[in-house]
């Protein structure tokens, strides 16, 4: 007879119960199997450090976990094994912390077999088909997909759901100015404000214009046309402004002399200038007339 698990390959073995060498107890009510939904004690869970979500809502959690108490967990969590019945987390980590809120000693989770890459990009694939993140932290996710489990923006793409063009804009909003940045997140200003700002590659001028949304509420529009003024077009450079004429005094006393009327002469440095004689009478006009033939 064929021995059982022979040539199943690696993969096979390692998601039957029986393969955890790092359990201290292997009686069947103990058992872990991976790929499988199991209650497993909330002390053994730890939290997932490639989680994308920066910041939860207190009062959302509490809402949460005030449903947890009155329905239980609709949907698992999702953990790896990490050895001596230590799990970490893969996603669900909202629902794990409402549950500790709730009292929970246990909650149904969902075991599997992840690396290290593979486990961040679960999780941050997981977090941003949910639309649970602001702009900035699906942007922060998309670059660590792109930088840690080197990903094309295409591939990308693909992955999250969503098109390319998409993916490109949230990329953007990472070369916004930190102040700026911090807005979005906080729902200061939307996404079409945002896209707006990246045009100014002026960062003074980026963050006065945000301050500017926040204090009198401007629209996207408005604040596109305003980017459009600050922001040169290419091909398009304004001409340097006429050098402004300097007073010659000198040549302007000499002229008064020689006219006996006040002269005043304007002169660039490229030569070009004007000269202004004053006359206070008709009489004294016709005088100048006369001397300058």
């Amino acid at each position: 007879m064929k021995k059982k698990g022979l040539g199943r390959g690696l993969s096979a073995l390692l998601d039957e119960p029986a393969a955890d060498i790092t359990s201290r107890d292997h009686s069947p009510a103990h058992q872990r199997p991976m790929g499988g939904t199991i209650m497993l004690p909330v002390a053994h869970i730890e939290p997932n450090p490639f989680q994308p979500r920066a910041h939860f809502s207190e009062e959302a959690l509490a809402e949460l976990a005030q449903s947890i108490r009155e329905l239980g967990i609709i949907q698992p969590v999702t953990v790896r094994r990490m050895g001596y019945d230590r799990y970490q987390l893969i996603s669900g980590e909202r629902r794990f912390r409402a549950s500790q809120l709730a009292g929970l000693t246990e909650v149904p989770a969902y075991v599997r077999v992840a690396n290290d890459e593979a486990m961040l990009e679960m999780a941050l694939v997981e977090n941003i088909q949910r639309e649970e993140l602001d702009p900035i932290e699906v942007a922060v996710s998309f670059q660590r997909l792109i930088d840690e489990v080197q990903l094309t923006q295409e591939k990308l793409s693909e992955k999250v759901g969503k098109d390319r063009a998409t993916v490109s804009n949230y990329l953007r909003l990472l070369k916004l100015q930190p102040e700026v940045q911090l807005g979005l997140r906080n729902r200061s200003i939307g996404m079409g404000h945002a896209r707006a700002l990246i045009t100014i590659t002026d960062p003074g001028r980026q963050v006065a214009l945000f301050h500017k949304i926040v204090e009198s509420q401007l629209s996207v529009r408005q604040v596109e046309d305003l980017a459009r003024e600050l922001t040169p077009v290419p091909g398009h450079a304004k001409a340097p402004a006429a050098p402004k004429p300097r007073l010659d005094k000198a040549l302007s006393q000499r002229l008064s002399e020689r006219l006996l009327s006040k002269v005043t002469v304007k002169q660039d440095s490229a030569g070009r200038g004007t000269i202004e004689i004053g006359f206070k009478s008709k009489e004294e006009l016709e005088r100048l007339l006369v001397t300058l033939g």
